[in-house]
This record gives C-alpha cells, sequence and structure tokens, in this order.
C-alpha cells in the first residue's frame, strides 16, 4: 500500500506530463490547451489510483468478488465524450481530430503514472511529443506534395488544348487529372477547367502563369 504522500506525487507527475502535451495544443490556441490536458491527465491518473487501491478493504471482507480495474477501463471509454467535443466540422473540413487523439492518450499516461509505470509514462510523453511537433512538417509536405488545384480559365475558342497543356507543362503533364472545356455564351470563348493532383500551390500558380501568357486567356478562377 502506497503512503498518501507517494499518491500525490503520482498526481503531481501526472499534472506535468499532461501540461507538457498542453502546452503544444494551447501553443495552437485550441480550446482543449494546457489546463484542459492537466485535468484529464490528473484525474486518470486519481482514477487508476482509486482503481488499484481504493478497494482494499472491501477485497478483505469475507465473500467479496471485486474487479477494481473496471474502474481504470471505464476512463478509455469515457475520454471520448471529451474528445468528441473538441471535433469541429467546418465547411466540408473536419478539425480537432488530434487535439481529441490527444486527449485520449493523455487520459493513457495518466492512468499509467497511477499505475506506478514512470518510465513507461515519461517515455509516452516524450514520443507523442515528438508525433504533434516533429511530424507535423513532414504531414504538411506531404499533403502540398498531393494537393489538387483546380484552375478555371476563359480563353478563345480552341487557344488551350490538351496539346498546348502537355507542351507547357512538359513532363507534369500527367498531374493533370481533368481538362474540360465548355462553350462560353459566345460562340467565340470557351470556359476551360483544369484539375491538378499532386501539385503544390507554387507549382500551380507557375503553370497559371504560364497558361494566361497565351493570348486572350484569362483567370477565371475568382469567379
Amino acid at each position: 500500500m502506497l503512503t498518501d504522500w507517494e499518491m500525490c506525487l503520482r498526481l503531481l507527475l501526472a499534472a506535468l506530463l499532461g501540461s507538457l502535451i498542453g502546452l503544444e495544443r494551447e501553443r495552437l490556441l485550441w480550446a482543449a490547451g494546457l489546463r484542459t490536458h492537466m485535468l484529464v491527465c490528473v484525474g486518470s491518473g486519481l482514477l487508476m489510483l482509486v482503481s488499484s487501491f481504493g478497494f482494499q478493504d472491501a477485497l478483505a471482507m469475507p465473500n467479496t468478488v471485486l474487479d477494481p480495474s473496471r474502474v481504470a477501463a471505464q476512463v478509455v471509454t469515457g475520454i471520448g465524450f471529451l474528445g468528441a467535443g473538441s471535433i469541429l466540422l467546418r465547411g466540408e473540413v473536419i478539425r480537432g481530430l488530434t487535439t481529441a487523439a490527444s486527449l485520449w492518450t493523455v487520459a493513457a499516461i495518466g492512468l499509467s503514472v497511477g499505475g506506478g509505470l514512470y518510465v513507461l509514462s515519461i517515455a509516452a510523453t516524450a514520443i507523442i511529443l515528438v508525433i504533434l511537433i516533429a511530424i507535423k512538417p513532414m504531414e504538411r509536405m506531404y499533403r502540398n506534395k498531393v494537393q489538387v488545384h483546380v484552375l478555371k480559365l476563359t480563353a478563345p475558342s480552341q487557344a488551350i488544348s490538351l496539346k498546348n497543356i502537355n507542351k507547357i507543362m512538359g513532363n507534369r503533364s500527367s498531374k493533370v487529372k481533368q481538362f474540360i472545356v465548355e462553350k462560353g455564351s459566345r460562340d467565340e470563348t470557351d470556359s476551360v477547367t483544369i484539375v491538378l493532383t499532386r501539385t503544390s500551390g507554387g507549382q500551380a500558380k507557375e503553370i497559371l502563369e504560364q497558361l494566361l501568357k497565351i493570348e486572350g486567356v484569362h483567370d477565371d478562377s475568382a469567379s
């Protein structure tokens, strides 16, 4: 049986580890920031301590069968409701999944601290911080490579064709996913839509600038 001071130290360690991950979320101004992560971690640690040591007297009584681990198991389910509250749908974009996942992992850290697995808790905190901080630039670079850009142009009839697009883009012409030509309100103009895949913003801008050099071609993306 742990002393009260040892249990308090576990809760303090849980608060410290939770704050490290919470600071990263706070830096990005998410609602679930420093205090939320600290509270989740400390609360999970407290429930783990209650689960481990709170039923010692009851277990010592005759004809008593209890499973204290069920208290800690409910943390995994319960934290899902808090994580769901951090997920937002803005238009067609879902935001907050990473914060929800960080809350879930912070709860796991709190449980491991409450269970006395200090090395595992510190190692998990370090790994989570690497994922949240160091992996993000790599993720952004990858998304830029696979990003889809749509170019909408107004051009004189027959001014833009697959042939001159292939000539302009060269070996990058394979990035053209769709090429759509529609007759405009006047027979002498075309509305051209070009969908590019695996193209960064800079590459799409460069391709657009080259297309605009064709006489009579105008950018219609803003309309």
